[in-house]
């Protein structure tokens, strides 16, 4: 699905269409549910510290990029972190840990790209997850994408923003990109982590009031390697593929032509030989983001540059002492735990 274009006008800069308007019912309804939801679960404790890495919008923020620094942070500080996930996209249930032999049919893209950094779950039942986990060691549970989901007692939440769109129109889906009212989901959050396409990026003034009172980290996605010379073709699909888009252009690479595609989009071989026939009438190589590249059909990756890219804090202290209480608690755990 990609986000209808009312979803980022806010009231003020622009009359409201008349879609929005009548979908605010069904918003109302959908924040309902929601909160009776949270009001009628007890969440489980599992014994252990949980960061839960989420956002308050539908589509991507940034949250696996951050997902994957704090499970490879907790563990080379000697902390037994595992990550938790739905694996969106993926067949499997679980709870299961991620393993090689798996691949984006059986568990979905994200948790690939986590299980790069240390062990991974997936479960479509969170509190089931975080027992298995438990039970294999793990002194620490980093929660991805889970801030609507009542079902575990976290420790420490963080709300990933997206910094160029922010909060859209602020209204709840369908009428908006909202996954609940703003108020509720900044009431859960313990620090946000506000995620910019570039270190000189100048956030929107009305974004910053609405983050006013919270403790903000900002940050961006920085990439490991230069764009490969020579003309390039991008696709992607991500929750926004204008970002990969946009960065690729701005370290200078000669883009010829940009395909975006839905987010998680299962590509067939028809599709990616098609790419490779566009590109070759450019005399182009391919080029896409590293999570698409985990979904592309095995055979059909030779020839195809993965660009790799990884979170950068520009206030790491900050981050590191909302850490320090959780890595102290998971040392003080008994060795049938740790």
């Amino acid at each position: 699905m990609r986000p209808p274009e009312f979803w980022n006008i806010r009231e003020g800069r622009e009359s409201a269409p008349m879609i929005r308007t009548l979908l605010r019912p069904l918003g109302a309804i959908y924040a309902w549910f929601g909160r009776r939801r949270h009001s009628q679960t007890v969440p489980l404790d599992p014994g252990v510290p949980v960061i839960c890495v989420g956002n308050a919008t539908l589509g991507g923020t940034g949250k696996t990029p951050v997902a994957i620094y704090l499970l490879k942070s907790l563990r080379r500080m000697g902390v037994n972190a595992h990550a938790l996930t739905r694996g969106y996209g993926g067949q499997l249930k679980g709870p299961i840990p991620v393993t090689p032999r798996h691949t984006s049919e059986d568990v979905g893209d994200e948790p690939l790209l986590i299980a790069r950094a240390g062990p991974v779950w997936v479960a479509a039942a969170r509190d089931e997850g975080a027992v298995a986990a438990v039970s294999e060691g793990a002194d620490t549970i980093i929660m991805d994408d889970g801030h609507q989901n009542p079902l575990l007692q976290k420790t420490l939440s963080l709300l990933v923003v997206d910094g160029e769109v922010g909060f859209g129109n602020g209204c709840v889906f369908p009428a908006g990109p909202l996954r609940e009212p703003l108020s509720d989901a900044l009431d859960r959050t313990d620090a946000v982590i506000l995620m910019k396409p570039d270190p000189n990026y100048e956030i929107d003034e009305h974004l910053v009031d609405q983050l006013s009172g919270q403790v903000v980290i900002p940050a961006y996605l920085a990439p490991k390697a230069q764009p490969p010379s020579g003309r390039l073709y991008a696709f992607a699909g991500i929750g926004r593929p204008n970002k990969f888009f946009d960065q690729l252009r701005r370290l200078g690479a000669d883009l010829v032509e940009e395909i975006p595609f839905a987010d998680h989009h299962r590509f067939s071989d028809t599709e990616i030989e098609g790419l490779f026939v566009l590109a070759s009438e450019y005399d182009a190589a391919l080029i896409t983001t590293e999570k698409d590249y985990v979904r592309l059909p095995s055979g059909y990756r030779r020839g195809i540059h993965a660009f790799p890219v990884e979170v950068r804090f520009e206030d790491e202290l900050t981050l590191r002492r909302l850490l320090h209480p959780i890595i102290n608690r998971a040392a003080t755990l008994p060795p049938s735990v740790r």
